[in-house]
């Protein structure tokens, strides 16, 4: 239960999903909830990329009992790896507060898209003790993040690569979608090798899911789980654009495992390296990491979680 968190701060992303005065009236409403549930909370707000992390670092030097994200995926990985990068054996839970594009965490944990509902659900809550996946440009290893959710390398990292920013604070999630309708027309779908432990496949795009959800309305690692230590990985070995697109009626039925050229397995470690000096892109929780090879690997325990009674 929430008992033993008292001093939380909660860290806004005023630019996510849209913002306005609606938001600020929902997080004042939240901050009451969280107030009646002995959970004391301050507002602090971003201000730019990398804030979000700053701020989850000082949280826990300060010895915050619990870190509160109102933000989409962005600003949740932001958060996540200033947490999980913590060595002064202090871990602060994470919640979360839905309030950007996509939000996968809130559709993984069932959460209402209403802040207040959502803090409702919250304040009841538990706090478990979950894995994170840790990518690594294996060329710049300085550059390793943490991702919550999903991670992906081929066109989608490339999507991810080429959004355009002002497009994605307009349209929200349809910025995605046009970026996405452009690849496909001029995406060439190279090949690139996948690697786990002994297993070896070519393929044109991976997912790597530590979620069922992907984004949107998509589900693509359906066999995912959160509160587990592994990935599950699915892998598209065609080479074709329009090829591609046949696959999407095949999603949205949620048949997707039972189509040719689609592969789905296990792992809990994953190298995905070029054929070739072409450059291929990664991307973790709908933002931009880095050109590949990349190790994607698990990490037990890396994260404190609070979740609501449904999933304690």
């Amino acid at each position: 239960m929430t008992s033993d968190l008292r001093n939380a701060i909660l860290i806004h992303n005023p630019n996510a999903g849209g913002g306005g005065r609606g938001r600020q009236r929902g997080l004042t409403e939240a901050r009451h909830i969280f107030a009646s549930g002995g959970i004391e909370t301050e507002l602090a707000e971003t201000t730019g990329p990398g804030h979000a992390t700053e701020i989850a670092q000082r949280a826990a030097h300060e010895g915050r009992q619990l870190v509160i994200a109102c933000g989409g995926d962005g600003t949740l990985n932001e958060i996540v790896n200033g947490l999980a990068a913590q060595q002064n054996g202090h871990r602060v839970p994470l919640a979360l507060l839905p309030g950007g594009t996509a939000n996968i965490l809130a559709k993984e944990l069932d959460l209402p898209w209403d802040i207040p509902s959502a803090a409702e659900k919250l304040v009841h809550g538990t706090v478990k003790e979950i894995a994170l996946g840790l990518a690594t440009p294996l060329e710049h290893p300085e550059k390793k993040k943490y991702f919550l959710s999903v991670a992906g390398a081929g066109p989608d990292g490339m999507i991810v690569y080429s959004i355009d920013l002002d497009l994605k604070a307009r349209v929200g999630i349809l910025a995605y979608w046009w970026q996405g309708a452009r690849e496909v027309f001029r995406y060439k779908f190279p090949h690139f090798r996948i690697v786990t432990g002994d297993q070896k496949l070519d393929a044109s795009l991976v997912i790597v899911g530590r979620t069922q959800n992907y984004g949107g309305p998509f589900k693509i690692t359906t066999g995912a789980d959160l509160f587990q230590d592994q990935f599950e990985l699915m892998a598209l070995t065609t080479q074709s654009g329009f090829r591609y697109l046949s696959y999407l009626p095949s999603l949205l039925l949620g048949d997707l495992r039972e189509t040719e050229g689609v592969h789905f397995w296990k792992a809990e470690t994953i190298v995905c390296e070029p054929l070739d000096t072409n450059p291929l892109y990664a991307q973790i929780d709908g933002e931009p990491l880095a050109r590949l090879p990349i190790e994607f690997k698990i990490i037990p325990r890396a994260l404190k979680l609070l979740v609501p009674g449904a999933h304690a």
